[in-house]
């Protein structure tokens, strides 16, 4: 009994430990989320801005853009996808990996060949474990993206896109990331980046939202070689914003139900080690009695 009841406590000492560190973990995402939520809502304007003045110029023009024409034949696609750096942050990455998993299948289904460009340690540890080959990664600031980081991510891109096929060029990017909603729901989202896709809006803007009205200077194809770099950048660092705060959401969630177990723990460990207590405290007396009646006797 006295064995039982020391692996008992010990048990409960390990669980109270780790409460301690899931509580602080917590404490330090829910401090972190706020920043990353107030860089992700500066940046969403922006992103909304330069993406309708991009649809603007490819929709009142009528130039063949490399970046807006549809191919004929799509042979070969390209996915980014955005994981963490750090774990402890439950389906956050796995959420991203099962998607492209299943981008990855459609895109083969319709006979493209797909490459990879790997954001976070978490993408990178995936493929490498599997021996899948990937183009190129980045790692260390997903949770504090850097804009340096998306603009090469972009020159990357782009310079895959333009290049042609027989040299080992794309005709088509897709990017998978964490759209942030609020503290408890983090959508996985696949866009399509490249070739533009742009679409005529037929909704009368609310009473909120006017449309802007543009003139190009010098011209629309001189506006679109000046835009869509900024376009295709501000997307991708909009992207990373989401992921981010959504990694902290995640984080602060799981960390939060890992102390609630931890405390159901000490709590299940606590009355099992009474019980233990109380067993033996009743075999101490049985035996002193069983005793006592003996020398009675």
């Amino acid at each position: 009994m006295g064995a039982q009841l020391r692996e008992y406590r010990a048990k409960i000492k390990s669980a109270q430990t780790m409460q301690k560190v899931t509580s602080a973990m917590e404490l330090i995402a829910t401090s972190r989320i706020n920043k990353a939520r107030a860089r992700m809502d500066a940046s969403n304007p922006y992103a909304r801005a330069v993406t309708q003045a991009v649809s603007a110029a490819a929709t009142y023009s009528n130039i063949d853009h490399v970046l807006l024409t549809e191919p004929e034949q799509i042979r070969r696609a390209a996915i980014v996808l955005f994981t963490s750096d750090r774990g402890l942050n439950g389906a956050f990455s796995h959420n991203v990996l099962k998607e492209t998993e299943e981008l990855t299948k459609l895109l083969r289904e319709q006979g493209k060949e797909v490459v990879y460009y790997l954001v976070g340690r978490k993408a990178v540890g995936y493929f490498t474990f599997r021996e899948r080959k990937f183009d190129r990664e980045w790692t260390g600031s997903t949770e504090q993206p850097h804009f340096a980081t998306a603009k090469e991510i972009g020159a990357a891109l782009v310079e895959r896109f333009t290049t042609a096929y027989d040299e080992g060029g794309v005709e088509e990017i897709h990017f998978i990331y964490n759209r942030f909603i609020n503290m408890v729901s983090q959508e996985p989202t696949v866009v399509r980046l490249l070739p533009l896709e742009v679409v005529e809006g037929v909704e009368e803007p609310t009473d909120n939202e006017l449309f802007p009205l543009y003139e190009f200077e010098p011209d629309p194809e001189a506006v679109l070689d000046a835009l869509l770099p900024v376009y295709i950048e501000s997307r991708l660092f909009n992207a990373m914003l989401h992921s981010a705060a959504s990694e902290q959401a995640a984080r602060q969630r799981a960390m939060k139900s890992a102390s609630d177990n931890a405390q159901e723990l000490v709590r299940d460990y606590t009355r099992l080690a009474n019980n233990a207590r109380q067993a033996e405290i009743t075999q101490q007396i049985s035996e002193i009695v069983s005793g006592a009646d003996a020398l009675a006797s």
